[in-house]
């Protein structure tokens, strides 16, 4: 008798955590769904074109450029005097070549740098002896620029924060709509199954044809 008559009050604590409990609950969900709305979005459509990468495969655009920079930089004896700052910055100023420095080699013959970012790569071939040089640039287009974005890849620390930040943001979405679920009598059984067959259908899937 006690339990059924606490249940019916509404001042009773168990009733007033659940109240408060769903209102904070529903307050997060809506708030951060429409915080993470352009996320969820970009993250959405860009998993569409990386599963049909062959479909939606943009153009991609080389060019070449040749020239001569200083013997100097290249040509000492010991590669730790190899000028590698002034050759990294070089082609930054006079090809406007953008994204990290992402591998620098320097062998007998010849120094290699590599710029990369996303949607883009740079390579550059050095002769040690003359200074001559070769510059190819590529680019991938927007489908590329926004498919290596989705991954990460040559994207820098801040955006790899952005990529943490939005799954976070995605699970605490997921989260706080199961808790919400709960808190409806009416739809928790059926919201509960469907969520079960929902899972038992993708492992289904996964375990038939995923393999």
């Amino acid at each position: 008798m006690t339990d059924i008559k606490h249940a019916k009050d509404p001042k009773h604590w168990k009733n007033v955590f659940r109240r408060r409990a769903s209102r904070v609950t529903r307050w997060l969900h809506i708030y951060l769904s429409m915080i993470s709305f352009a996320i969820v979005l970009f993250f959405s459509v860009t998993g569409i074109t990386l599963n049909h990468a062959d479909y939606f495969q943009g153009k991609t655009q080389t060019t070449q450029e040749k020239g001569n920079l200083k013997p100097e930089w290249v040509n000492n004896k010991d590669t730790n005097l190899v000028a590698k700052l002034n050759i990294a910055e070089y082609f930054r100023n006079i090809y406007k070549v953008k994204g990290a420095v992402s591998d620098f080699r320097i062998d007998d013959g010849k120094v290699s740098i590599a710029y990369k970012g996303p949607g883009y790569e740079a390579d550059a071939f050095i002769n040690r002896q003359t200074g001559a040089y070769e510059l190819a640039v590529t680019l991938t287009g927007f489908v590329g620029f926004i498919n290596d974005l989705h991954k990460g890849r040559d994207t820098g620390r801040v955006w790899s924060w952005v990529i943490d930040i939005a799954a976070a943001l995605m699970v605490l979405i997921s989260l706080t709509g199961l808790i919400l679920l709960l808190f409806i009598k009416k739809k928790r059984v059926s919201g509960l199954i469907l969520t079960v067959v929902g899972l038992l259908i993708m492992y289904m899937v996964y375990r038939i044809w995923g393999q």
